[in-house]
């Protein structure tokens, strides 16, 4: 499939379409929704030495404020996209963001540490039946394809510089207030956004078909292993039984998901979004780049904290860099695949995330915030910012409207998954070469494993931008 080509006349319009008021408005609200949902991955890291304080959860106990989330999340985004390409994207984008709202407002009343944890994972069953539809909302809301692109470009900021807002705003409320209001704050914004939901977003057509019940629980069950099974590798390694156990569980579940989708009518994912090469490689491009992510909020925290002794407000705010860099860089990006198009965006993007790796693995003892952190935290964001925008264009790029969703759960769900791979090997890596009482030691060899994920995220980026030039000569070569 070619890369997406966009009208330099249709890119700027003499004239706003009638409906540009509300898109903009539905854009916004969505972009919201998203946000949110993506932040509250991170913004209760820095609150967790005062939840544990006030829960007394216990050091094995704690990470499963983290771990609840992720596991739901990751684990029934395909069912989510699915769910809203048959009974309607907005209905499951509201049914989400309701669970969400009533989830955080639990969360942030829990008086056990088994009650945060359910309302935690409550929550992240909430986000993956809405997150799909935010993708599938945004494309079609969009008057035009220059504003679609735009759109892209900020869905693109949102989710991957809302990990770095978490830790912002987690730590303003930590320091401020309490841990408890990184829950409260969702519930005035997931309220507002509940509200204007019907006024400026329409429903999306249904598709008519039996439901894939064999497909969504092998979809579920597999996503939902693989994620347990990383989560579980730094504390018990590679080789312990639940680890190994859980991967082979989740392959035979997604085994099964793909025989099973070859022989129904109506499947849970469609295999012909698999087919395309290009959406293959921009979906290894997002797990790669988000795995790399991880050390920045694994690591850098740590060093954030613990060596440099930065409070939690101060080390949320030391995050500024890599948040202002991505959401700058989404300003420009859609002017910039109009251009070059999608994989020299990747390509140059891969170059400056694995920079900016390699340039932390050299932090020192000596090192401050602003010699140490402040300059590969400027290019991580700005690189981040150039990467994200195209590789969602390439995933969505010639999916048929009523299949949006389940492109957008798919491209979610490699998201997570990315995620979870990334802090698996990351975390083991740095235990591997930790030295007790030191954090540098380990760190190095982790930031250096997350320059070879940016790597390899360049090498794809490489084949795609083969893989369209060689279109582009079969095309000219076939019209002379």
């Amino acid at each position: 499939m070619s890369s997406p080509t966009i009208n330099p006349a249709r890119a700027l319009p003499e004239e706003l379409p009638a409906n540009a008021t509300k898109a903009a408005a539905g854009i916004a609200l969505v972009l919201v929704a998203q946000l949110m949902l993506i932040l509250d991955a991170t913004v209760v890291n820095v609150a967790l030495p005062h939840i544990d304080a006030d829960l007394s959860f216990g050091p094995a106990g704690l990470s499963w404020v983290l771990n609840a989330y992720t596991l739901a999340f990751g684990g029934l985004l395909l069912l989510g996209g699915r769910l809203g390409d048959v009974f309607g994207r907005r209905r499951m984008f509201e049914t989400g963001l309701a669970l969400f709202t009533v989830a955080s407002l639990v969360g942030g009343l829990a008086q056990t540490p088994g009650m945060l944890v359910a309302a935690r994972a409550a929550q992240g069953v909430g986000a993956a039946l809405a997150a799909p539809g935010v993708l599938a909302l945004l494309t079609t809301s969009a008057p035009d394809e220059a504003a679609r692109n735009r759109a892209l470009a900020l869905f693109g900021a949102v989710s991957s510089g809302g990990m770095s807002i978490g830790l912002i705003l987690g730590g303003a409320l930590t320091d401020l207030g309490s841990w408890r209001w990184t829950m409260f704050i969702n519930v005035p914004i997931g309220l507002v956004v509940l509200a204007l939901t019907r006024r400026y977003l329409d429903e999306t057509a249904r598709r008519p078909g039996r439901f894939d019940v064999v497909g969504a629980v092998a979809a579920t069950g597999g996503a939902v292993s693989i994620v347990w099974a990383l989560i579980q590798a730094p504390e018990h390694g590679w080789t312990s039984g639940r680890v190994i156990g859980g991967l082979l569980v989740g392959a035979a579940l997604i085994a099964l998901l793909a025989r099973t989708e070859l022989r129904v009518a109506h499947p849970m994912l469609r295999p012909e979004l698999l087919r395309d090469r290009r959406r293959v490689g921009g979906l290894a491009v997002m797990a790669l780049v988000v795995g790399g992510q991880l050390s920045m909020f694994f690591l850098a925290v740590q060093f954030i904290e613990g060596e440099l002794g930065f409070g939690p407000m101060s080390s949320g705010l030391a995050f500024l860099p890599l948040t202002l860099g991505i959401f700058g860089m989404s300003r420009i990006t859609p002017r910039i695949l109009t251009r070059v198009g999608p994989a020299p965006m990747i390509i140059v993007g891969a170059i400056g995330l694995a920079t900016s790796f390699a340039w932390l693995s050299t932090l020192s003892a000596s090192d401050g915030y602003l010699s140490g952190l402040f300059g590969p935290m400027l290019l991580n964001g700005l690189s981040a910012g150039l990467a994200f925008m195209p590789v969602t264009a390439i995933v969505l790029s010639g999916v048929e409207p009523e299949h949006a969703g389940s492109a957008s759960g798919l491209l979610q769900t490699f998201q997570q998954l990315g995620g979870a791979i990334g802090l698996a090997v990351i975390v083991s890596v740095y235990a591997v070469g930790a030295v007790p009482g030191e954090f540098l030691p380990g760190a190095r060899a982790a930031f250096l494993t997350s320059a070879a994920f940016a790597t390899l995220a360049l090498l794809v980026g490489i084949a795609l931008h083969t893989q369209a030039r060689r279109a582009r000569a079969r095309v000219a070569l076939e019209a002379a």
